[in-house]
């Protein structure tokens, strides 16, 4: 399994996790763990996802999640956990 990193910055508001998930859902991407906090009123995410049953191509869930980030005012990023294990090689 290769899995994804999902990262969610932004003001905190209602409904910030129930869209990123019910997304998720909607694509068939399963979330295997996540972490929220909030901070001085900013909202913090990380989730590890299995995207590798997903019903769209790993650039197009990047783009519509950011797009979706976008419309609630916050940051949205997906990425491959590659990046960041060639980061802790360097």
């Amino acid at each position: 399994m290769r899995k994804s990193i999902i990262t969610v910055v932004g003001k905190d508001q209602v409904g910030i996790i129930a869209r990123v998930c019910a997304y998720l859902a909607d694509n068939n991407v399963n979330i295997l763990d996540i972490s929220q906090t909030i901070v001085d009123g900013f909202f913090n995410m990380m989730m590890i996802c299995d995207a590798n049953n997903a019903n769209k191509e790993f650039l197009t869930l990047s783009d519509e999640l950011e797009a979706l980030g976008k419309s609630m005012g916050c940051i949205i990023k997906l990425q491959r956990e590659e990046i960041f294990e060639s980061m802790q090689r360097i």
